[in-house]
């Protein structure tokens, strides 16, 4: 007599084979075979020009491989999917001053889907949904202010809830912590892992992928990074990066890995 049989483990969120980009003339990387599981934070890390945006754009679908084969939740790779919200870097300095914050959270869906013109069912569904991801970044506050009217750190938030607004099953965020000050960078930190775990207990789990220079603010919630090394990318769990022998590599300086007495981690140069 045979036991139960064991469920069959989840396909990966993203899966790369074999693939080389380029631009142009010019290889960005090469050799890229990894995975990546539902539910993983992961950063993608490495020095300036590395190619660590373009693996977004890979995901996006907004540019082709050279060789090999990119799938995102379990097809090819495409522009327009909707289980995808994206921050572009930078992105709040693209939105129109005058737009009210909560005007442009409602952006991020569909129109045929949730537009203004729809059934009051469909209005309320729309209304809920904007709630939610206000309600996700605490932007509530000044959801009704205009672009304008906010901070720095405000417009990360808005971006944020825009790109969680349709309840994405992949999050791709390009840079979201930079120029932002320890507090901001710490509560969107807080943010991405609050989202995370609420949507696992949900059983509607986000993957996140978070392009950044400085891993550690993100710390606290990364699970594994892809670190693009010698021109390669390669995955592996969070505790395997943090390793003074590979980060100094990677950075081309001396990096000290470092735990406090609390058991924390945080790197640091010299």
């Amino acid at each position: 007599m045979t036991g139960p049989t064991a469920p069959a483990p989840a396909p990966p969120v993203v899966s790369l084979r074999d693939v080389e980009v380029r631009r142009g003339d010019r290889t960005v990387w090469s050799r890229g075979t990894f995975d990546i599981a539902a539910g993983s934070v992961v950063g993608v890390i490495g020095p300036n020009g590395s190619g660590k945006s373009t693996l977004l754009q890979l995901l996006l679908g907004l540019l082709d491989p050279a060789t090999g084969t990119v799938e995102v939740l379990g097809g090819p790779a495409r522009r327009g999917d909707r289980r995808i919200g994206y921050v572009p870097q930078d992105d709040g300095a693209q939105v129109a001053e005058a737009v009210r914050c909560r005007d442009l959270v409602a952006l991020g869906l569909s129109g045929h889907r949730y537009g203004p013109g729809g059934l009051g069912a469909r209005r309320r569904e729309r209304e809920a949904r904007v709630q939610e991801a206000l309600h996700d970044v605490e932007a509530e506050a000044f959801a009704g202010r205009r672009m304008s009217q906010v901070s720095g750190g405000q417009r990360q938030r808005v971006a944020l809830a825009q790109a969680l607004v349709d309840r994405p099953e992949l999050l791709l965020l390009d840079e979201p912590l930079a120029n932002l000050d320890v507090r901001n960078q710490h509560e969107a930190v807080q943010f991405i892992g609050r989202v995370t775990t609420r949507r696992a207990a949900e059983g509607r789990p986000v993957t996140t992928l978070v392009v950044t220079h400085d891993i550690n603010p993100l710390l606290s919630v990364l699970t594994g990074a892809v670190y693009l090394l010698d021109g390669h990318p390669h995955y592996a769990d969070i505790g395997d990066v943090v390793d003074e022998e590979l980060l100094s590599h990677l950075y081309g300086t001396s990096v000290r890995v470092v735990r406090t007495a609390q058991g924390d981690l945080f790197t640091r140069s010299g």
